[in-house]
């Protein structure tokens, strides 16, 4: 086998591994699954998963890279200076939707993160490093405000990581066929929020 053939084949199955982990996160969730489900849905060997991932937390995390990449994209489609004003209702609503439709395109790696990081050792402080970096933008338009002298009702990173933990967490137990739309979601937090960051 050639080197170009060994490595199409290296890059199938690790694309296989990650789509099988993706649909069965999204079925069972990520507690209930385990690495030879992964492996077995994928039609690949249990072997084959190692070659690619440590464990299952690292598999987790280049699934996380879609989420990522996904909201990159939607952000480059359209101007995006630090300079935002969330206390302004439209721009607010902007970044609700992005974020929120990043969250239910991609809930199966959502619901998965959300409980690889609740079954996590509390003092190892992750689930605040991850909402903090998650959140990073949010962070940064709210510490823009409090620049230009605006009030902010807290410290930026705080906000911003309640503001997104309030997503995740409704994100999470939200079922995907409703019973609200996703306008009622990004529409009831912009409301709510807006009234926190503008009084």
């Amino acid at each position: 086998m050639t080197p170009g053939v060994r490595k199409a084949k290296a890059a199938q199955t690790r694309a296989a591994l990650l789509d099988a982990a993706r649909t069965l996160f999204g079925e069972r969730g990520y507690l209930n699954t385990k690495i030879t489900d992964i492996t077995a849905a994928a039609g690949r060997s249990t072997g084959s998963f190692y070659e690619h991932f440590a464990d299952k937390e690292e598999l987790l995390r280049a699934l996380l890279g879609d989420i990522e990449d996904a909201a990159d994209e939607r952000l480059a489609a359209r101007e995006h200076p630090r300079e935002h004003d969330l206390t302004d209702r439209a721009q607010l609503h902007a970044h609700l939707e992005i974020a929120w439709g990043v969250m239910r395109q991609h809930r199966a790696i959502q619901v998965a993160m959300f409980q690889s990081m609740v079954a996590d050792d509390p003092a190892s402080g992750r689930a605040w490093r991850d909402l903090s970096e998650q959140t990073g933008m949010l962070r940064e338009h709210l510490e823009w405000l409090r620049e230009q002298g605006r009030a902010v009702p807290g410290e930026p990173e705080l906000l911003a990581a309640g503001m997104g933990a309030m997503l995740a967490l409704v994100s999470y137990a939200l079922p995907p066929d409703g019973p609200y739309t996703d306008e009622q979601v990004v529409d009831a937090f912009t409301n709510l929020l807006l009234k926190g960051l503008a009084g």
